[in-house]
């Protein structure tokens, strides 16, 4: 399927690794002109290298900290205009509730939900301008279905859905569309640590250590198993696509059937 993204400029945040990688790399391969944005020369040269080695035809990145006003204006610059934006960013972690300081809650939302904001509120005027323009937010089934020991990463993924649904009040007979999607577990670099972490025995094999994790921490997944970033991916890049022009506002899942509602 030609999802028509030629001559389409994508910024996709945190996309060195991981979602934010697969993201890059699919809309690359569909024809979009993609800046790739890390922290460190070193991983984003990689992104970079590891997207035109798959077929992506027109790639570059912008080392630069998104969690800083100087560093979102420093990728814009560079991006010129931006047709697609991809707020896929974000941390995570375990932690009890009653250990969540101050500080933890300030990070996650900086990360999280205002790095997304700044960058939102900085292209939307010229999409709306342009009549022409994507945004989407990498959010969580956590937004819907809160883990107890995650509960400011919840948080800030449940505001995540807020800012999308409200920004796309403010497209109303446009052709700009807003939405975001809801992954599920999602293999990454940092996965195994964590299920690990949450393990009964985390010296197991990784196999029996994730069946373990959706046995008892997410039982209600369809899937029982990790999403793979590029099914993700697939979701994004359709979004992203002239073919979604008809859905604007939405949260979209992909998360496994972990969320037991069909709302």
């Amino acid at each position: 399927m030609d999802l028509q993204l030629d001559h389409q400029t994508a910024v996709v945040t945190g996309s060195t690794a991981g979602i934010g990688l697969e993201i890059a790399r699919r809309l690359a391969i569909e024809g979009a002109t993609v800046i790739v944005s890390g922290r460190t020369a070193t991983s984003v040269d990689a992104a970079v290298a590891s997207i035109q080695a798959s077929g992506g035809r027109a790639v570059r990145g912008v080392v630069a900290d998104v969690t800083m006003a100087a560093g979102a204006d420093l990728l814009l610059r560079d991006a010129g205009r931006v047709d697609i934006l991809v707020n896929n960013l974000g941390i995570y972690e375990s932690k009890p509730f009653t250990e969540i300081t101050d500080q933890d809650w300030i990070r996650f939302f900086d990360v999280n939900v205002v790095s997304g904001v700044r960058l939102a509120r900085a292209v939307l005027p010229g999409m709306l301008a342009r009549n022409h323009g994507r945004i989407i937010f990498v959010s969580s089934e956590s937004a819907l279905s809160v883990p107890k020991d995650m509960i400011h990463y919840a948080v800030t993924k449940t505001a995540q859905l807020t800012i999308a649904r409200g920004l796309a009040e403010l497209t109303r007979g446009s052709r700009v569309t807003v939405n975001s999607v809801l992954p599920g577990p999602t293999r990454s670099a940092g996965i195994e640590d964590f299920l690990r972490s949450q393990a009964s025995d985390p010296s197991a094999p990784a196999a029996a250590i994730e069946a373990e994790f959706f046995a008892t921490a997410r039982a209600t997944s369809l899937l029982q198993r990790m999403i793979e970033p590029g099914e993700v991916a697939s979701l994004v890049a359709y979004l992203a696509s002239p073919l979604a022009s008809a859905t604007n506002g939405a949260a979209v899942r992909v998360e496994g059937g972990l969320v037991p509602t069909i709302a």
